[in-house]
């Protein structure tokens, strides 16, 4: 018995990769369910077990209470036999006493159940092993057999798991076929009732950097840092790179001799294109040459406090399309490596409009100070404008007078910025530090307007903005239908004649309440997810238990098999239908419009398709808990007292609003 018992452990050990105690707690966990199941002892009774692998012994110890006369030997010893095991057992005392009960005992049931809880116990063994193992390979690469494709995904075979490449997370043009192999980076990696849920991506960004990583020994090493890297996978990246260590050419590192380094990986990533940009910690450096190919001939920073980082850039005429590329990926892929907004204007129509602009402030003051440059650049434009040829050093003349002008702008609109600057300041000095902790989601507006003011973060930003510029804030609303400008002010003023501290603490004790409810909430689903494992394993112990005897003919030979094991086995392969992907109908293009005379290209910075929508699925909880907020709380005027009240429901027993637990507070 201990040599079948020993082998038997062994196999499932190797087998299943699983630690010699978690196998041993398996078997002694089975070992107490057969107990149960044969002898009907009390889920309150503690029972324990103990395996001897070496001799293949097993024993028992149930709990009982130490009485006088036993009346139920399944509950009750007495103080003779319960002294063995504890020497200082009194009389109704509780103790553990050995059972003489032996596996040899159990009944077709109890067998039943104990095979149950040991394949229960490994399969959830298993599952947590796999989801340790990967989620230590989470950020990192991995390289997977194709198992399976499909419109919405492709299945990767990794082992032991599998992992999913989303349609979103796949290469543009790239065609996956069965029994290859891809390497892939693993995005995230989740718990579930089926094992690990991995999900793989090859169009992250970050797969890029792990790449460069595997390719360039000096980024491995610390010699070169990886700043920022800009990606539209399939077409073409963008990536900054910086030395750490005198000597070193961070360009030159990542491409390598011949190209042979950043060559593997443009192989790898189906004929990416890759730009490795020198990164530099000065912004109009950096710019220019996040442009490349195009030459620049000059970058102009406008940090604006409100609109943000925009960078107006002049150049070439023959560089204007290679500067914006090819449906403006070269000057996107740009703006996403260097964190500013670009404006790509040509040389010619930046002069033109100075020109025609001359008695505008503060353009009005050229005149006086660049007279022969601009009648110098009014002759060559009319050379352009009857279709002359213009020599290469009267385009170097247009883009002096172009420096010119754009370097006025940019010193008018830093002027205002300080003004703006010192604006707010005043104004901020005079309002209530109170204001600047309050939550979005206390304004009685619409959530259409909440979702537009999200990126001021609080109440005393909107109102500081609205104080110093009014027309700022008020231009986001224009797409809003109805009178969204009056529906702010209003709210805005009841919260300045709100009593801001006990506005503040009310404020507070809702977002505690949300997060105990968030807490109970998942508590309640962690609860159900186990309700639901002991909810499989006992139903697969019950259509055991339905199962017919094994009869035996008179040579011996069953009549009736018992095919339990089969069965689950079966049911266990049997795999979810896998729903077929919508059928999308590519919307009619759009006709193209004539160029017009002042090309202005604005590039907004933007995360990767992949990365969009992980962002996207965190931001719609935190919206659900927003409006849910709202729904809570009401600041309303009462016209006769005059006084603010704000309105406050919580949740009924049940879950669901109930309208007349309102409770009011006057402020």
């Amino acid at each position: 018995m201990s040599n079948e018992l020993k082998t038997v452990f062994k196999e499932i050990e190797d087998y299943r990769a699983l630690d010699k105690d978690i196998i041993l707690d398996a078997l002694e966990s089975a070992l107490v369910s057969a107990y149960r199941k044969d002898t009907g002892a009390s889920a309150a009774q503690a029972i324990k077990a103990k395996i001897d692998i070496e001799t293949g012994r097993n024993k028992l110890f149930v709990e009982k209470e130490v009485v006088e006369d036993v009346m139920f030997d399944a509950t009750e010893v007495t103080l003779e036999r319960a002294r063995f095991f504890e020497p200082e057992a009194q009389l109704h005392d509780t103790v553990e006493v050995q059972v003489e009960h032996t596996t040899n005992n159990f009944g077709r049931i109890a067998a039943q159940t104990a095979k149950q809880v040991i394949l229960q116990k490994i399969r959830e063994a298993e599952r947590n092993a796999l989801y340790d193992e990967f989620i230590n390979r989470e950020g990192d690469l991995i390289t997977g057999t194709v198992q399976s494709t499909n419109a919405r995904k492709v299945t990767l075979s990794l082992g032991r798991a599998e992992a999913d490449l989303l349609r979103q997370h796949q290469i543009p043009g790239e065609r996956y076929r069965t029994h290859e192999k891809i390497r892939v980076f693993v995005v995230e990696v989740s718990k579930s009732n089926r094992g690990p849920q991995i999900l793989v991506s090859r169009a992250h960004r970050s797969m890029l950097r792990r790449l460069l990583e595997y390719e360039v020994p000096e980024i491995y090493n610390g010699q070169v840092e990886i700043k920022n890297i800009a990606r539209e996978a399939g077409h073409r990246s963008k990536v900054a790179v910086a030395a750490l260590q005198d000597g070193i050419d961070p360009v030159g590192a990542c491409v390598g001799m011949r190209g042979i380094r950043i060559q593997n990986i443009v192989k790898e990533l189906h004929n990416e294109k890759i730009d490795v940009i020198e990164w530099n910690s000065d912004a109009v450096a950096f710019i220019s040459k996040a442009l490349s190919p195009a030459r620049v001939t000059g970058v102009f920073l406008d940090d604006d406090p409100i609109d943000g980082k925009t960078a107006a850039v002049l150049v070439p005429d023959d560089q204007l399309s290679l500067a914006i590329g090819r449906e403006g990926q070269n000057a996107r892929l740009a703006a996403k490596l260097t964190g500013w907004r670009i404006d790509i204007k040509s040389v010619t129509e930046t002069v033109q409009g100075a020109l025609d602009n001359l008695e505008i402030p503060p353009l009005d003051t050229l005149p006086e100070r660049h007279a022969d440059l601009i009648a110098e650049s009014l002759r060559i434009m009319e050379k352009k404008r009857l279709e002359l040829a213009v020599m290469p050093e009267e385009y170097k003349t247009l883009a002096r007078f172009a420096g010119i002008v754009e370097q006025l702008l940019q010193e008018q609109r830093d002027e205002e910025h300080k003004l703006y600057i010192e604006q707010r300041e005043a104004v901020r000095s005079t309002m209530a530090s109170q204001l600047f902790e309050l939550p979005m989601d206390v304004l009685a507006v619409s959530q259409e307007a909440l979702d537009i003011l999200e990126p001021f973060e609080n109440i005393g930003e909107v109102m500081l903005t609205c104080l110093v510029d009014e027309e700022r804030i008020m231009s986001r609303f224009t797409d809003i239908e109805g009178d969204p400008k009056s529906e702010l002010r209003t709210a805005l003023d009841i919260i300045n004649a709100a009593d801001l501290d006990q506005l503040l603490a009310e404020a507070f004790s809702i977002e505690e309440d949300d997060e105990l409810e968030e807490e109970g909430q998942e508590s309640v689903e962690t609860q159900a997810e186990a309700d639901a494992t002991d909810d499989t394993a006992a139903a697969e112990t019950d259509a055991a238990t339905d199962q017919p005897e094994v009869m035996l003919d008179a040579f011996g030979q069953p009549i009736v098999q018992e095919r339990a094991e089969e069965g689950a086995e079966a049911a266990e392969d049997v795999g979810e239908p896998v729903a077929e992907a919508p059928v999308v109908v590519d919307a009619p293009a759009q006709e193209k419009t004539e160029r017009r005379e002042e090309l202005i290209v604005e590039v907004e910075i933007g995360e990767d398709e992949g990365e969009r929508e992980f962002e996207l699925e965190r931001q719609k909880g935190k919206q659900q808990r927003r409006k849910d907020r709202q729904r809570r709380r009401q600041l309303v005027l009462d016209e006769e007292s005059g006084e603010v009240i704000a309105k406050r429901r919580r949740k009924g027993s049940r879950g669901s609003w109930d309208e007349e637990t309102w409770e009011d507070y006057d402020y």
